[in-house]
């Protein structure tokens, strides 16, 4: 009998500088790890940490005396179930919003033989630019009478110009042979945009998406502008907590307000910020991830 021998493709051994510049690269990795993931960390600790053990720079890497004490004081504030709230509808609503417009300015944009196609594309790039400033815009949206309701936030930064371009590059990229396959199949541009362009696009449509949501979950400064109190995000609640606008550590010493505000400072950052850092790992592959059509054969 003729035993066949299995071939194994043998791996091309590495090169001593690859093996350098790959250590190199390893290192750099871990070192940006590390100093994005230990300031969170130790936020983490000082917001459960005991008084005594924040006054006496006790507190390095894990919690000493461990309590939930400011994430409870924070609980008790008022507004801050409510400013979590607003800021959850503000990124919903906004990322669908924005999501809704671009992909309907950004598809016609990427036909080369739509009319006016380099005027519109000037006019984006020129507005990335060239802004009327914060009055003029103030005075737009006060004329629109959006000052004062929740549509300040979420219609005027519908459309980032940026991210508008990157859709517009990617759907340049589609290939137009599917698109003529859809019409003579029977499909309008709606149908094609819906059914073909979109489902084929989702790394750049999950990238863009992440994109607006940071945007509007870490907005503050046009909320301080255009909303009312009961509107505010729970980022700038953050922000009045950390300029020392809002009341902690009632009926405490000046020593022990200072702590208790420092470990509410934390507990209202890690609060914050815990959604974003929870979703962006499940989005994360689209930015690794190219735009792949494998639908046309060559």
């Amino acid at each position: 009998m003729i035993k066949e021998k299995k071939l194994v493709k043998s791996k091309k051994p590495q090169s001593f500088s690859s093996k350098i510049f790959n250590l190199a690269i390893y290192i750099i990795m871990v070192l940006v790890v590390i100093i994005c993931v230990v300031p969170f960390i130790y936020m983490l600790a000082l917001s459960t940490s005991g008084t005594k053990a924040i006054l006496n720079n006790q507190v390095y890497l894990l919690p000493v005396d461990f309590n939930l004490d400011a994430y409870k004081q924070i609980f008790e504030y008022p507004n801050f179930f409510r400013s979590y709230g607003n800021t959850f509808l503000y990124t919903i609503l906004g990322t669908a919003i924005a999501m809704f417009m671009t992909i309907m300015f950004a598809y016609p944009l990427s036909k080369v033989d739509l009319r006016g196609h380099k005027f519109f594309i000037k006019l984006v790039v020129f507005s990335m630019f060239f802004t009327g400033g914060m009055i003029p815009n103030y005075l737009l949206i006060s004329s629109l009478h959006l000052a004062g309701t929740r549509f300040a936030i979420l219609l005027p930064f519908a459309i980032n110009q940026f991210n508008l371009i990157i859709m517009v590059n990617s759907f340049q990229s589609f290939p137009h042979e599917l698109e003529e396959a859809a019409l003579i199949d029977g499909l309008g541009y709606w149908g094609i945009l819906r059914r073909v362009v979109i489902p084929l696009s989702k790394p750049v449509v999950a990238t863009i998406a992440l994109y607006y949501a940071v945007f509007f979950w870490n907005d503050w400064f046009n909320s301080l502008i255009y909303l009312k109190s009961e509107q505010y995000p729970v980022m700038l609640l953050l922000r009045n907590i950390v300029n020392g606008t809002l009341m902690v550590g009632d009926g405490a010493g000046s020593a022990d307000k200072s702590t208790i505000g420092i470990a509410i400072k934390t507990a209202v950052i890690i609060t914050s910020t815990l959604p974003i850092i929870i979703i962006y790992p499940f989005l994360q592959k689209y930015f690794v991830k190219g735009l792949t059509v494998g639908a046309v054969k060559g």
